[in-house]
C-alpha cells in the first residue's frame, strides 16, 4: 500500500511516499481503506520533535511512528477475530493518538478504539476532519466545567480546536465571544459565535473581567495577556506550553494560589467522544471546516501550509482517488 512515512525527526522534507506492506488486522480490529485523513499540530510536533523533550513521545533518536496521521475516513474491508461491532462495507471515522499511521491507502483500529460509524450523508473529507478538535476542545471545556450562561472566550477561533471550541461552547449553552481575523469574522458568526471580535481592529482584552474561561486554542496568548479579562476564580486554558515552558508550572501553583485557575488539561481520546460528535453532527448542531485539500502525494506541500500556523479550521489528505 501507498503510505506517507519519515524515518528521521526534521522539516517536512523528511516525508515522503512510498509502497509499504499492507496491515493485517489483529483479534477485535478492523482494516480501513482510508479515503480521507488530515494533517494537524500533533502529526507536525511528532515529525520534528520540537521542542526537543518531544523526543521522549515521539523518539529519541529516529520516530517512534513511521507512519503518522492520527484521524481517517474510510470504509471497512477486513476484520479481525472477535469483531462484533462493524461489519466489511461500514464507513467509519476516528482518530487513533496510540497507533497514528492514518496517513496510509489501509489502517488497523481497534474496535473499541475512537472510531464509529460515519454519519449519513457526511463525505470523507468532512468525517477525517471532526475528531481531533472536537475531543481537544471537548477535554478543555469540560476540564473547565463549562455551562450553561457562562462567558467563555474562544482566541485563536478558527483553527481546528478553535472551531471545534466555538461550536461545543454553544452546544453546553455558554455565551461565547470568538475571537480571530478579519477574513475570518463570517465562519465565526456561522459557528454560532454570539459576538465575533476582528484582533486586528479591537483589542480584544479591553473588555474587563466579565469571562468565566478563556481558552487560547492556538497558544498565541499568555496568562498576563487575558488575566484582565478573567472574573475572580475563573480559568485560563491553553494548548501550548507558553513562553519557557511556564504553563504546567503555572497550572500546578493556580490550584493553590491566585485568583484564576490556569490550565492545559491533557486529554485521553476515547470511543464515546467520537459517538459524542457523531451524535452532534446527525442533529445538526456540529459541522467540520475544511480548508484544504490535497493528494496524499502532496504531504510536504500540506505540511508547510499547517506549519505557516494560518490554516481555517483543517487541511485533508484524500487517499485511494476518493474525496
Amino acid at each position: 500500500m501507498r503510505a506517507v512515512v519519515h524515518d528521521r525527526h526534521g522539516p517536512p522534507d523528511v516525508l515522503r511516499v512510498e509502497e509499504v506492506p499492507d496491515p493485517t488486522p489483529g483479534a477485535g480490529e478492523i482494516l480501513v481503506r482510508v479515503h480521507a485523513t488530515t494533517v494537524n499540530r500533533t502529526d507536525c510536533g511528532m515529525r520534528s520533535a520540537t521542542p526537543f523533550f518531544v523526543r521522549a513521545v515521539a523518539g529519541p533518536v529516529r520516530p517512534r511512528w513511521r507512519i503518522l496521521g492520527n484521524e481517517f475516513a474510510g470504509e471497512v474491508v477486513g476484520l479481525g477475530p472477535g469483531v462484533t461491532r462493524f461489519a466489511v462495507g461500514d464507513r467509519v471515522f476516528g482518530c487513533d493518538q496510540r497507533r497514528y499511521a492514518a496517513n496510509a491507502a489501509l489502517k488497523t483500529v481497534g474496535e473499541d478504539d475512537p472510531v464509529a460509524h460515519t454519519p449519513e450523508g457526511m463525505t470523507d473529507v468532512d468525517a477525517a476532519a471532526v475528531c481531533d478538535g472536537f475531543i481537544l476542545a471537548y477535554t478543555g471545556l469540560t476540564a473547565s466545567g463549562v455551562e450553561a450562561g457562562q462567558r467563555v472566550m474562544v482566541y485563536g477561533a478558527t483553527g481546528s480546536i478553535g472551531t471545534a471550541a466555538v461550536q461545543l461552547a454553544r452546544h453546553l449553552g455558554a455565551h461565547l465571544t470568538a475571537v480571530g481575523d478579519t477574513a475570518r469574522v463570517e465562519l465565526m458568526a456561522s459557528l454560532g459565535a454570539d459576538r465575533v471580535i476582528d484582533y486586528t481592529r479591537e483589542d480584544f482584552t479591553a473588555e474587563g473581567p466579565v469571562y468565566d474561561l478563556v481558552f487560547d486554542a492556538v497558544g498565541k496568548r499568555s496568562y498576563r495577556t487575558c488575566k484582565p479579562l478573567l472574573k475572580p476564580g475563573a480559568t485560563y486554558m491553553t494548548t501550548d506550553l507558553g513562553y519557557l515552558w511556564h504553563v504546567p508550572p503555572l497550572a500546578l501553583a493556580s490550584r493553590v494560589v491566585g485568583p484564576h485557575r490556569v490550565r492545559m488539561p491533557i486529554p485521553r481520546y476515547r470511543r464515546e467522544q467520537v459517538l459524542q460528535v457523531k451524535e452532534l453532527i446527525e442533529a445538526g448542531e456540529y459541522r467540520a471546516v475544511v480548508d484544504r485539500t490535497y493528494p496524499l502525494e502532496d504531504i510536504v506541500e500540506a505540511t508547510r501550509y499547517v506549519e505557516t500556523g494560518q490554516k481555517t479550521g483543517n487541511v485533508v489528505l484524500t487517499v485511494n482517488g476518493r474525496s
